[in-house]
């Protein structure tokens, strides 16, 4: 994913709402949602193998983003997807697979990553110092650190605070779909030319020929732990999209 809002144990009868945006090529091939032999349900990046969020029926979620620095280039051994499907067909804590990942960061571009058991939710960012526990709240992330104020993280999470007060999905996926680009002096600096930072300050990317937002999910899940995740694929024209759903 590459921006993320998410409440977690806000809502007295939504303890997790998620919705969220994949920026990508289109023209890279992946399967949209659906169940994996492993039992968990997430998309597939068919060319690194691994996923960028997933769900397993037992209550185990994870997603993922990656952080943009190209001021510093890591040599990649390892595609940053299996940092997903690894965690949800472990059956270790999160801390205890977090730190394991912490041991081998550098052999992974940079990323954030969230991980949950159901009951807690964990973060780290092989760009930030270590595990941290996530205490209830509205989060948001992108290609920064979580909660980095980058202008469309803010609104993000302005967008999921108005939802809560009937959050459903097609109210989450209607939201992240600002055009709107920013200014140069309110974007970080990632090492890219400040064009294409500005053209990436939208929630909803297009940038010819073929790099853009190219699917967005919502999650809703209940304080009964029933939970429904649906992702909405786009073409170029984001009027042109399939759905996917699942429920468990």
């Amino acid at each position: 994913m590459c921006l993320v809002a998410l409440s977690w144990k806000v809502h007295p009868d939504f303890p997790l709402l998620i919705s969220a945006n994949r920026d990508e090529f289109f023209h890279r091939p992946t399967l949209s949602m659906h169940r994996w032999e492993e039992g968990f349900y997430a998309g597939k990046d068919l060319q690194g193998g691994g996923t960028w969020m997933g769900f397993h029926p037992a209550g185990k979620w994870a997603l993922l983003t990656n952080y943009r620095d190209f001021t510093q280039k890591r040599q990649a051994k390892i595609s940053r997807g299996v940092l997903v499907s690894d965690f949800l067909t472990s059956a270790i804590s999160p801390e205890n697979y977090l730190d394991q990942v912490w041991e081998k960061k550098a052999e992974f571009d940079g990323f954030n990553l969230l991980v949950s058991d159901g009951d807690r939710l964990f973060y780290m960012s092989n760009y930030g110092n270590g595990l941290m526990e996530i205490q209830p709240g509205i989060h948001g992330l992108s290609n920064g650190l979580l909660n980095d104020p980058w202008p469309k993280t803010e609104l993000a999470k302005h967008q999921l605070q108005s939802s809560l007060k009937s959050p459903s999905p097609e109210q989450l996926l209607a939201i992240l779909k600002s055009k709107e680009k920013y200014p140069e002096e309110l974007l970080p600096n990632t090492g890219i030319p400040k064009e294409t930072e500005i053209e990436l300050s939208s929630q909803l990317i297009r940038i010819p020929p073929n790099y853009g937002t190219v699917s967005s999910t919502a999650v809703v899940k209940d304080k009964n732990g029933k939970t429904l995740i649906r992702e909405r694929s786009f073409a170029w024209d984001p009027a042109n999209f399939k759905d996917e759903e699942v429920q468990f």
